[in-house]
């Protein structure tokens, strides 16, 4: 990281502001972040367990058992519970 004189870059009114709190002192100024996509959406992970969760819930109203989902789908009991009985 290079150093940058504020009287460069900054507008007037903004550097004597600046300089009352922090006047002589190094000062970093990070850029503003930029808001990250939720987990899973980049890659298609969240998109994929989505789909999977219905086709669990759409079997499960067809009939299959709670035993039966664990294993088709390799998840345990309190897993599927929580699939079927989850609000969507």
């Amino acid at each position: 990281m290079s150093y940058i004189n504020g009287n460069d870059v900054l507008p007037p009114d903004l550097l004597l502001e600046l300089q009352k709190y922090a006047g002589g002192k190094l000062l970093y100024v990070p850029k503003p972040q930029e808001k990250k996509a939720a987990w899973g959406q980049l890659s298609g992970c969240r998109a994929e367990i989505c789909k999977r969760n219905i086709q669990i819930s759409t079997l499960y109203r067809e009939g299959l058992s709670v035993a039966e989902l664990t294993q088709e789908f390799c998840l345990s009991e309190a897993s599927i519970r929580k699939i079927i009985y989850s609000p969507s």
